[in-house]
């Protein structure tokens, strides 16, 4: 089968991995999310710090599940590709040293949402619609959509999405935190690359750390978590890179600089938060 993903390098640091398979919408066929899977490895593996994950066909980012492969998976009848890409997508999107970023700019459904759930971050073009139809299909989210979506938006309209398999609008995400940028049509890659590239800029140990705090949180009552937030933060904090960074920092303080003149000088200003 021809390959459907491609691995582009923006800027260095930044991966841009697109799935393109306008023959069947971007629906996640078993051949297309394994070479998916092997693209993401691929990418961190070269040195990628954050990933963008795009898609090649207009009006959709990734899809549910091709249902050919589904049904004929439960049939034991041939399939596309290994069964084993979906699971690894969802490992591979779990490595602490990668920040992954869903650029979402068509619809997207079933597991194709549940792949951007488990992206770190995600922006969205002001159309899309998210949808979780497998009830109408009659199966489930096989890989963790349900229990992710919960999280990510409140048990009421993870239940509607759920139960009832209808649309959700990107604006209603993005305003129930689903969604962290909401962004016009044909923005999203842009504006997920930008992200991307000062994201890849931060300390790698300080950004692959406070990931890994991000993840564990949500494993720990509060109080172990604060326990495990302090023991991550010494395993990166005092290195020779952080200690210089400290002394640069604090120089501009000593010269009168303020937290906004720092940290974020092109970040805060006419018509920014």
């Amino acid at each position: 089968m021809a390959s459907v993903v491609s691995l582009e390098w923006p800027s260095d640091g930044v991966a841009l991995v697109t799935m393109t398979n306008p023959a069947i919408n971007n629906h996640g066929s078993w051949a297309g999310i394994h070479e998916l899977w092997q693209t993401l490895v691929a990418a961190r593996e070269a040195g990628a710090r954050v990933v963008v994950l795009a898609s090649g066909v207009p009006g959709h980012w990734f899809e549910h599940a091709w249902l050919r492969d589904l049904s004929n998976m439960f049939q034991r009848k041939e399939l596309s590709g290994p069964s084993d890409g979906w699971f690894g997508c969802l490992t591979e999107l779990s490595k602490t040293d990668m920040v992954s970023i869903a650029a979402i700019s068509g619809d997207t459904s079933g597991g194709g949402c549940e792949i951007g759930w488990a992206c770190d971050l995600r922006v969205a073009e002001e159309q899309v619609l998210f949808s979780q139809p497998e009830v109408r299909i009659g199966v489930g989210t096989g890989i963790g959509g349900t229990s992710r979506l919960v999280r990510l938006i409140g048990r009421t309209v993870a239940a509607e999405m759920v139960l009832d398999g209808a649309p959700v609008t990107a604006r209603r995400i993005h305003e129930l935190g689903g969604v962290n940028k909401l962004v016009p049509t044909g923005k999203a890659v842009e504006v997920s690359l930008a992200w991307a590239m000062r994201l890849a800029s931060h300390p790698a140990d300080a950004l692959a750390g406070m990931k890994r705090m991000l993840a564990q949180s949500e494993e720990h009552p509060l109080t172990e978590a604060i326990m495990n937030d302090q023991k991550i933060f010494q395993s990166f904090s005092g290195k020779p890179d952080a200690i210089a960074r400290m002394e640069e920092v604090q120089a501009k303080f000593d010269a009168g600089a303020t937290i906004r003149d720092t940290y974020w000088p092109d970040e805060i200003g006419e018509g920014k938060p």
